[in-house]
């Protein structure tokens, strides 16, 4: 158990520690950090056990010690955990802001992202979990910090029960391991891999560890004598350089035994033993090669393993000769010939580059270069450093998961839609919207990153070409592009078989000079699209039959009606025991036809019929608005019609304008007229007045136009009424 003497202890050893290189204004801050979070942190521990504020004290010191950060990371460190939701009464943001600054918090709340970021599937995409960590961190310094915080809580592994220790070591191998690797801190790295492995297979950790204390000495003494005839040559020569040993790590060894199917013993660089010149510039390689020719001249070289990373260094910038040689008592040994600068930047661990294809090297070269600077020069201003990488490193990346907890990558703005098309085509094409972190959202949706999405499907949903108006990614723009093509295929190939049928009731040919005509009067290219224009409506199969027919007589009713709807639409038309009107009744009982409301007809009107491509035929006025338009563009819809001559009255909608001068009792007399006159029923009364002038919209219920007529008559002779007609609605 950690006693809070043991805390004061620490804190005091990490005290020395930061005195070596910080100011007094550093200090004071550190001090102030630590009383800070004594305060809010005080005796509460984990749900595991472990005392809060000593865990927060080691995260300090291992960002202090073994990365060699700058205060503000380390003081970060201590804080890390001051607003931990266990807490009864955590930090606030004001407190954090005002007694440390802004850029505290801000690296604070983000390592509270990556904490909340679910790591269910990281072990099937830990490359992307890796830059989903980045972009949401914001600051590099999150990533360094929670890099440290890792390494600690893994050192402390047994605090947490086995389900909950299987997780941290999933997320170790797959997540922090890899970015401590990449960011240059191999001993961290090697670490973690340690101590992954001492958890997983505890058998084969003890195993070799047991076996490198047992030959430790020997190992000691292998390499004494290895180097001394080593050295001898090298300083005969008049080379300026130094030597050193490095035994692998536990992990890399035991890697190295599965992989290869080999025992302990035979594992054959279980060391390197690495050649360090003091070489000029000009001077590099061929010192190199001289030291090789030395090693190689004293000990038996296996040429299959000679690596000649200085002729074309790695991509990384790494450079050295690299060789195993056959050593004292038949041993195999690893040789690393180099020059101090190559060491230095070998020891630095620059990462291999990603680079996009074509070669052009991303944002995230530059990051890693830069924070791999931070860590090896404690006099570089980090500041600046961390101020210019600010923003997003993958702002044009974005990570969010499925309802599974898999983790999608998507580009910048991308949508909902562009989500679901993401994961299927056929649920792209049937998206309706959708769930985002529990919220309703329609499928223009821009995501963010950590965002969790599900998808709302419709079997009605179709794919519309305005979608192609807000989709990001081409993946969804090309597979909504295939769905409306396929459609628009069917689309055409339907009225291909109305056009088909057409010119067979026709008794006309269907063939290529046909379709060439059509193409070049409707202004065509593509006979695809003029197909797909007539099963649309938007070309009525009579306009094509005109270009290939001498224009008729005018065509008698039932012909063209028959022509242009369906047989079980026009069984009960009556056309009065001849094929040239289509007789109206005044009941208006048929239910295939109705007035057309643009003019009102009245029975006794003069009046046609116009065949409507969706709802029946329509009666229209002689002296309809529409009428002209009508007959000119569609003649061929337009049908002869007269009202059915018989004794019983109908009911008619009409629309009477009167204007007049606004008299006193006038609008009375108006009403009173049209209410005493017989079969005259008034719908509705609009009277404006202004200036002593009044107009008036009437609509009623008359039988004929003679009635009408006679009805108008009346209203004429009122005083005052100076104007009084039909109106055409």
């Amino acid at each position: 158990m950690t006693t809070q003497e043991e805390i004061r202890t620490r804190y005091e050893h990490l005290k020395e520690f930061c005195q070596l290189t910080w100011d007094d204004g550093a200090m004071i801050r550190l001090e102030n950090a630590f009383e800070f979070a004594s305060q809010v942190l005080g005796d509460h521990r984990f749900s595991h056990g472990e005392v809060i504020l000593g865990h927060s004290l080691e995260v300090a010191s291992v960002i202090a010690m073994e990365i060699g950060l700058e205060p503000d990371s380390v003081i970060t460190g201590l804080l890390h955990n001051v607003r931990y939701a266990g807490l009864k009464e955590k930090a606030t943001h004001e407190e954090i802001a005002g007694k440390f600054g802004e850029h505290i918090f801000s690296i604070l709340d983000g390592m509270a992202k990556i904490n909340a970021m679910g790591t269910d599937t990281i072990d099937l995409h830990s490359e992307n979990y890796r830059k989903l960590m980045l972009a949401l961190a914001g600051d590099v310094r999150v990533i360094l910090i929670k890099i440290a915080d890792r390494l600690q809580v893994m050192r402390n592994l047994d605090w947490y029960r086995d389900e909950r220790q299987e997780k941290l070591v999933s997320e170790t191998l797959h997540l922090y391991a890899p970015l401590a690797h990449r960011l240059g801190l191999y001993n961290i790295n090697s670490e973690m891999l340690d101590l992954s492995l001492k958890f997983q297979k505890p058998d084969d950790y003890n195993y070799v560890v047991t076996r490198l204390k047992e030959t430790e000495k020997e190992r000691a003494n292998f390499v004494a004598e290895f180097v001394k005839p080593i050295e001898k040559k090298l300083a005969k020569r008049g080379l300026q350089f130094s030597m050193k040993a490095r035994t692998k790590s536990i992990s890399s060894i035991h890697n190295k035994m599965k992989k290869k199917n080999v025992s302990f013993d035979e594992v054959m660089d279980l060391f390197a033993i690495r050649i360090i010149l003091d070489s000029e510039p000009e001077d590099e390689k061929t010192d190199c090669w001289m030291a090789y020719s030395i090693v190689t001249e004293e000990y038996q070289t296996n040429p299959n393993r000679l690596r000649d990373w200085i002729t074309i260094p790695k991509s990384n910038g790494y450079e050295s000769l690299h060789t195993t040689v056959m050593g004292p008592n038949n041993k195999w040994v690893e040789i690393q010939i180099r020059t101090r600068r190559m060491d230095e930047i070998a020891e630095k661990g620059l990462a291999a580059h990603w680079k996009y294809k074509g070669g052009r090297v991303s944002n995230i070269d530059s990051w890693l270069t830069g924070i791999r600077d931070v860590l090896e020069n404690p006099g570089l201003n980090v500041v600046d450093f961390i101020d210019h990488f600010r923003t997003d490193v993958y702002s044009d990346e974005i990570f969010v998961f499925t309802p599974k907890g898999d983790l999608r990558k998507l580009p910048q703005g991308a949508t909902l839609l562009d989500f679901a098309y993401e994961i299927h085509s056929k649920l792209g094409d049937t998206c309706v919207g959708g769930l985002v972190n529990g919220k309703k959202v329609t499928l223009k949706y821009k995501l963010k990153n950590g965002d969790h999405i599900s998808i709302d499907t419709s079997n009605n949903q179709k794919p519309k070409m305005d979608w192609l108006d807000f989709l990001v990614t081409s993946k969804a723009k090309n597979k909504v592009r295939t769905s409306l093509n396929e459609e628009r295929n069917i689309q055409a190939a339907h009225g291909r078989e109305i056009l088909l049928r057409k010119f067979k009731n026709w008794k006309l040919e269907f063939n290529d000079d046909a379709i060439r005509k059509a193409l070049k009067h409707f202004n065509f290219k593509l006979a695809q699209d003029f197909y797909f224009d007539v099963a649309s409506d938007k070309i009525d199969p009579l306009e094509v039959k005109a270009l290939f027919v001498d224009k008729e007589e005018e065509e008698g009713a039932r012909k063209t009606v028959e022509e242009l709807m369906p047989q079980s639409q026009t069984k009960s038309l009556d056309y009065g025991g001849g094929d040239d009107f289509l007789v109206i009744d005044n009941n208006l009982d048929n239910v295939n036809y109705k007035l057309a409301q643009c003019c009102n007809p009245v029975f006794g009107d003069r009046i046609f019929g116009f065949v409507t491509i969706k709802h029946g035929i329509k009666i229209h006025r002689d002296k309809c608005p529409n009428a002209l338009q009508m007959k000119e563009r569609y003649p061929y819809r337009v049908i002869k019609a007269k009202w059915k001559d018989h004794s019983n009255k109908g009911s008619f909608l009409t629309t009477l304008h009167v204007s007049g001068t606004d008299e006193v009792g006038i609008i009375g007399e108006i009403s009173h007229i049209i209410s005493k006159d017989v079969g005259t029923h008034m719908r509705s009364i609009n009277i404006e007045s202004e200036k002593g002038n009044f107009e008036g919209k009437l609509q009623l219920f008359v039988h004929s136009v003679e009635h009408l007529d006679f009805l108008i008559q009346r209203l004429q002779k009122i005083k005052g009424v100076t104007s009084v007609f039909r109106g055409e609605k």
